[in-house]
């Protein structure tokens, strides 16, 4: 779904589509960014490490360079960058424009939005990267056809997005959705929010990296190789994947206490483990549930483009275009 054409398409795509749109998808450990048409297909993608390790100024200097780049290469193909939209993590005030706050970048009330229109004199829109993941899910993915469900991206950090009638519920205050902060298991370990047990701390990638090197001492396995081991009969990645599925399905029937969605769209790097996390994270849900009805678990359609498709629609959005499924 992510229709993302081969490089050799580029050139030839682009010049059909005439304009297009700047996305960034700023992760915590991973840039995303690319030249997006209305018919929401990639005419140019690339990836850029976040380099948070150099801190919260060098993260904000390397999305505005990207963005930058990515206008560049817009005019190299003879296309027409109409607005931006970039998509970060934390805490967003979308309506300012600022990026208030996030646990894996540090950064605080960081101006994006004029700092990135300042620089490629185009329209900018900034939101939260999980919220527009969301809202690409709902209208070109997973969830296409359903009123209500919540998106829950699951990677160097969890948070959720409530989607309802067609728009990401953000707050009174932008901080809705932040479900990896939710604390699922009290004492537990500490968080980069300042809490502990919070379920970002016991089910992130790198949680599950941190559960598997304590069992195995010197182990440098990633959330994607215990998967893997797990497929393999590993028993203690077998034990460690488990304990994260089972803290997450605690954290999903807690959410769906107070949300009730039909539908639950799980995407995110850890999505890509496909049944080895779902299929467990199904029977889970089954077993535990008391009053709740067990919402469907589906994967994400879009992938790792999910945030950048969601970026790009908020950018057409914003300059009153509409956008085809």
């Amino acid at each position: 779904m992510s229709k993302e054409p081969p490089a050799h398409n580029a050139a030839a795509v682009a010049r059909e589509a005439g304009t297009c749109v700047i996305a960034l998808d700023v992760g915590g450990t991973v840039l995303k960014g690319g030249l997006i048409t209305r018919d929401s297909t990639f005419v140019f993608a690339d990836r850029r490490a976040a380099e948070r390790a150099r801190g919260p100024a060098a993260v904000s200097e390397g999305i505005i360079a990207f963005a930058d780049d990515l206008r560049y290469v817009a005019e190299s193909l003879g296309l027409t960058a109409e607005a931006a939209g970039v998509v970060v993590p934390g805490i967003v005030d979308a309506a300012e424009g600022t990026a208030v706050w996030s646990a894996n970048l540090r950064w605080r009330d960081l101006p994006l939005r004029r700092l990135l229109h300042e620089r490629l004199g185009l329209p900018v829109v900034l939101d939260h990267d999980v919220r527009a993941g969301g809202l690409a899910e709902g209208r070109i993915g997973a969830a296409l056809d359903s009123d209500a469900f919540l998106f829950l991206a699951l990677g160097t950090g969890i948070s959720g997005a409530v989607i309802a009638a067609g728009r990401a519920y953000a707050g009174a205050h932008g901080r809705a959705g932040e479900i990896g902060h939710m604390v699922v298991r009290p004492n537990g370990s500490p968080c980069g929010c300042g809490a502990r047990g919070c379920l970002e701390a016991e089910v992130s990638g790198p949680a599950v990296a941190r559960r598997y090197a304590e069992a195995v001492p010197g182990a440098r396995a990633t959330a994607a190789d215990v998967a893997e081991l797990v497929v393999a009969g590993d028993v203690v990645a077998s034990r460690v994947w488990q304990d994260a599925v089972s803290v997450l399905a605690d954290g999903i029937l807690s959410a769906q206490a107070l949300l009730d969605t039909p539908l639950v769209v799980v995407g995110g790097g850890l999505s890509r483990a496909g049944d080895t996390l779902l299929a467990p994270l199904r029977a889970l849900l089954a077993e535990r549930a008391t009053f709740h009805r067990v919402p469907d678990v589906v994967p994400a359609a879009l992938g790792d483009n999910a945030g950048c498709h969601g970026a790009a629609l908020l950018a057409w959005d914003a300059v009153g275009a509409a956008v085809s499924p």
